[in-house]
């Protein structure tokens, strides 16, 4: 997911300043534990920073992990296809059919930010709107109740527990 500066400063205002600057979020939830893993950079996604993404959070990790994602180029790549194959014991990929970003559990938690903290608001520099964007992912990644909440009916339809002894 990612966060645009609405920004239109011309170069000559702001040197250095990219009308494309954006701040990217690889994110991936345990839907058991409510347990969100993310990391953001700015510059674009590739395969080779997904893979990366990915490799952090099978060292996090002991129990094998189903990934759900779209057709994202970088999902799709030569590099992240011999990654997941080279982690076939921990790592499984559920591709998602074409334009139903719905079905992904975390795009509900990235409406959510949006929603909540970023959306019809003012940041004075890219900075700010980074700092609001990870504010409100770090707090949810000390919740995890908080994220199982947000899924709630998605979690409910998907993954029903055993009712209590």
């Amino acid at each position: 997911m990612g966060w645009r500066s609405r920004h239109r400063a011309s170069a000559h205002d702001r040197p250095g300043l990219d009308k494309r600057t954006g701040y990217k979020v690889f994110g991936l939830i345990d839907s058991f534990s409510g347990r969100l893993f993310w990391h953001g950079q700015t510059e674009r996604f590739t395969a080779e920073t997904y893979c990366t993404f990915l490799a952090t959070v099978l060292a996090a990790t002991e129990q094998p992990l189903i990934i759900i994602q779209d057709g994202a180029r970088y999902h799709t790549a030569k590099t992240t296809r011999a990654f997941v194959a080279a982690h076939a014991d921990r790592l499984q990929v559920v591709p998602l059919p074409a334009y139903s970003p719905d079905y992904n559990p975390i795009e509900h938690l990235w409406r959510h930010v949006k929603r909540t903290r970023t959306h019809n608001r003012y940041f004075p520099t890219f900075e700010a709107l980074i700092e609001a964007v990870e504010d409100a992912l770090t707090a949810f990644k000390q919740q995890p109740n908080a994220v199982k909440r947000l899924m709630g009916a998605y979690l409910d339809e998907t993954l029903p527990l055993p009712p209590a002894a």
